[in-house]
């Protein structure tokens, strides 16, 4: 049977009204249209539901034990549709985010904190993990929405772009290199270097601008963790390029850190599958990394070691 959720809503109201006048004042119709939505839900039941007179309508059988059903019915779908529209509007639950482990031990810590301020009925968790996983588990629907760096083949996945970040050099304070005031790459011709591996959405960023320069790459060791890029330089394996976001540098250690020119930037982008909506909740905690984001990138300005040093304004 095709019959309309209106309809229903019609037929009842007639009922309790017992006019189809009085019925249109309550719901917003006028009379016509009131007894013509009656009479299509009669011949689509194929039932007769009401006996109309000149001064009244009176229930048939069918009728009256379609009203008493509907009634109790009707007022449970909308008790129920209350129910998810409350649950959609609650800013409480869990929310899942993703991020490789620089992004997730310099940027995510103070994004945590805030929505715990912000939100303390959302319950934030972090997925510390590298970046091929944390698209897989972004595009699996494992969590809500992730971290990355660009670029992506990312077709399937809505993107934005919340913070740009230089590459610098590391090196000991007692290498040549540490007394010179911007490094170009083109120093690195030669240099042993100690850089991640290609679990890290860095290190193709790298090796472009490498190939992209000129830059025959000496790499003498490839590591997982960024931490392990600190006690690699200062054992004196070799330099390093890493990125702005894994400052700062451990204390009481003979590191440095230069900017590399030409300037060479990643970018970090707050990812989700596309089409999907996001809870409130996920979109909340989205706000609160964009928010956090925008204030590291408030915080540097000034900061000679993130000005251009190809601006001569």
């Amino acid at each position: 049977m095709n019959y309309s959720l209106r309809q229903l809503r019609t037929f009842v109201a007639v009922a309790q009204a017992g006019s189809f006048s009085r019925a249109g004042e309550q719901i917003g119709l006028s009379q016509s249209a009131v007894s013509h939505s009656v009479k299509e839900l009669e011949n689509e039941i194929g039932v007769k539901l009401l006996d109309r007179t000149t001064r009244e309508v009176v229930l048939t059988g069918a009728g009256l034990q379609l009203a008493g059903r509907l009634e109790r019915l009707l007022e449970e779908l909308n008790s129920t549709l209350l129910d998810v529209r409350s649950v959609g509007l609650q800013l409480s639950g869990t929310v899942r985010v993703a991020a490789s482990q620089t992004i997730s031990a310099h940027l995510m810590p103070q994004s945590i904190a805030a929505a715990a301020l912000e939100n303390p009925a959302i319950r934030f968790v972090l997925h510390d993990r590298p970046q091929q996983w944390v698209l897989q588990s972004i595009r699996q629907g494992e969590v809500d929405f992730g971290i990355v760096i660009d670029p992506i083949q990312a077709g399937d996945l809505d993107c934005e772009v919340v913070l740009s970040e230089p590459f610098l050099l590391l090196c000991r304070s007692d290498h040549p290199l540490a007394e010179m005031g911007y490094v170009p790459w083109q120093s690195l011709q030669g240099a042993r270097l100690v850089l991640q591996d290609y679990a890290s959405g860095s290190r193709p960023l790298i090796d472009d601008a490498l190939a992209r320069l000129g830059i025959d790459a000496n790499i003498v060791q490839q590591i997982g963790h960024p931490a392990t890029l600190y006690p690699m330089v200062e054992a004196g394996i070799g330099i390093s390029v890493l990125p702005a976001l894994a400052l700062p540098l451990p204390e009481g250690r003979p590191l440095v850190v230069k900017r590399l020119t030409p300037v060479v930037e990643r970018q970090l982008m707050l990812v989700r599958r596309k089409n999907r909506s996001l809870s409130l909740a996920a979109e909340a905690i989205w706000q609160v990394i964009r928010q956090q984001a925008q204030h590291l990138t408030a915080a540097r300005r000034g900061d000679a070691l993130f000005s251009d040093p190809t601006d001569n304004r």
